[in-house]
């Protein structure tokens, strides 16, 4: 089988409605937009969630509870094929990372991952750092020291 093969299945694809073509389309004279009001028109919808004016599920519904999205921790991932612009024998730490423009904007923390091929030895200083990421740094011949910040985030 090669791509030229591949077809969809019996009855996924339907033939697009023609509007406009006239009365012997099967979609004449409105092209199944019915008589008049807003939606026949051009243009003419309403915003998602709208009820004519009548107040909305989304707003008549109570809003309680907790939410624990303020207090996460969000961590810039790194992967480790990504370290290997700094040099051997390097101390790569936070500020270094963002000095290389490997991290951009705000964040909590800094955490290495597993993806690529480490080729230098270096001595990471970091936030947090997977277990397969670990090892690997490990075997390239380099050292991971973990940055323990205990940091109390207020909810906005």
């Amino acid at each position: 089988m090669q791509l030229h093969d591949l077809k969809p299945r019996p009855g996924a694809k339907s033939r697009t409605k023609r509007l406009g073509c006239g009365e012997s389309s099967g979609h004449g004279k409105t092209s199944g937009r019915g008589h008049k009001g807003q939606r026949a028109r051009s243009g003419g919808s309403v915003r998602l969630g709208f009820e004519g004016g009548q107040w909305p599920l989304y707003r008549r519904i109570p809003k309680r509870g907790f939410n624990n999205n303020a207090f996460t921790t969000r961590f810039a991932p790194v992967n480790l094929s990504a370290l290997n612009v700094f040099n051997d024998g390097d101390t790569v730490d936070a500020a270094a990372i963002r000095a290389k423009g490997l991290v951009t904007g705000k964040w909590d923390g800094i955490k290495i991952l597993a993806n690529g091929e480490l080729k230098k030895k270096l001595t990471i200083s970091v936030d947090a750092a997977s277990e397969a990421a670990k090892e690997k740094i490990s075997k390239a011949g380099g050292s991971l020291q973990l940055v323990a910040k205990v940091e109390v985030k207020k909810a906005e």
